[in-house]
């Protein structure tokens, strides 16, 4: 549905865009994660159009960005990091908008304006001006401008940041909806739970590009997670002190189960002085650290 082929742009000297792969099939939704800078914002403005690439091809639902505009745009719905919006407008006016913006008309404008309304509980406040909404309502009526023509290509850039919890569940739920629906979903977050409740998979960007593509658990094999266990007084002599905190060790392994066992087993005598013990398995962050350094090292 979206493929992305050897995105490059610069901004000066910024080079923020080098050489960015990215292919997304319809129905799935891609975790799109990496640090401020990683060139995620610029990608989802370069595929909706606003941005035009220095190298490289956006092929949308088979049609070529470069040679028919107009027709990819229509394809694609983008959620912006900031909130792009007419203040003094109210959300319907707001929603009429950009529904026209993207071709909807009448009948098909009214109806699709009810349903995203409902579906982002934002229907008791469809006729007041957007900038009396509260943060949460303004972050849904952003969805709402991406998600109202039913795009075959989603673009959702951080939807969730700030939000109540009310708005996240309301946003998550719909982005589930609409990938059952056949959507192909790029949803770029820093919130890594997101990523997990929705059952994406993910690409890991670094420096402008694309550095691992996978789902979660092949992405995460192999990786250390890490032990803690305090004690009652010192850390036993045989056991070098690896915290910062009195009576505490702490070590990483790629089995952390399997080492805490082993650590308990052989402690003898000093496991009665064992207080608290606690396995952290690997996460996201702990990919994306993994995964930026090799990338550096590599550069």
């Amino acid at each position: 549905m979206l493929t992305v082929s050897g995105l490059h742009k610069r901004w000066g000297p910024v080079q923020a865009l080098d050489g960015f792969d990215l292919r997304i099939e319809p129905g799935e939704i891609c975790g799109l994660i990496g640090h401020n800078g990683a060139g995620k914002t610029t990608f989802a403005r370069t595929v909706a159009g606003l941005e035009r690439p220095d190298a490289g091809s956006v092929v949308v639902a088979g049609v070529d960005l470069a040679t028919a505009p107009r027709s990819a745009r229509t394809q694609v719905g983008l959620a912006p990091q900031e909130l792009a919006l007419y203040p003094t407008a109210t959300l319907r006016q707001n929603l009429r908008l950009f529904g026209g913006l993207a071709g909807l008309r009448r009948t098909a404008l009214r109806t699709e304006l009810a349903a995203v309304a409902e579906e982002l509980l934002l229907t008791d406040v469809l006729d007041r001006p957007l900038s009396t909404l509260s943060g949460g309502q303004q972050r849904r009526a952003q969805a709402a401008t991406a998600l109202l023509h039913r795009p075959r290509v989603l673009l959702l850039d951080e939807p969730t940041v700030g939000a109540d919890p009310t708005t996240r569940e309301a946003l998550l739920r719909l982005v589930r909806t609409r990938a059952d629906e056949g959507a192909a979903i790029c949803y770029t977050t820093h919130y890594l739970p997101e990523l997990e409740h929705l059952d994406a998979t993910l690409a890991v960007a670094a420096a402008g590009r694309v550095i691992a593509r996978g789902n979660r658990a092949d992405l995460l094999d192999g990786l250390p997670g890490e032990v803690t266990v305090t004690f009652t007084g010192p850390v036993p002599d045989h056991r070098a002190q690896t915290s910062t905190t009195p009576g505490e060790l702490r070590f990483s392994s790629v089995d952390p189960a399997q080492a805490l066992a082993r650590l308990l087993r052989d402690l003898g005598p000093d496991t009665t002085r064992v207080r608290s013990a606690a396995i952290r398995e690997p996460s996201l962050d702990d990919l994306y650290r993994s995964l930026a350094t090799e990338a550096h090292h590599a550069a």
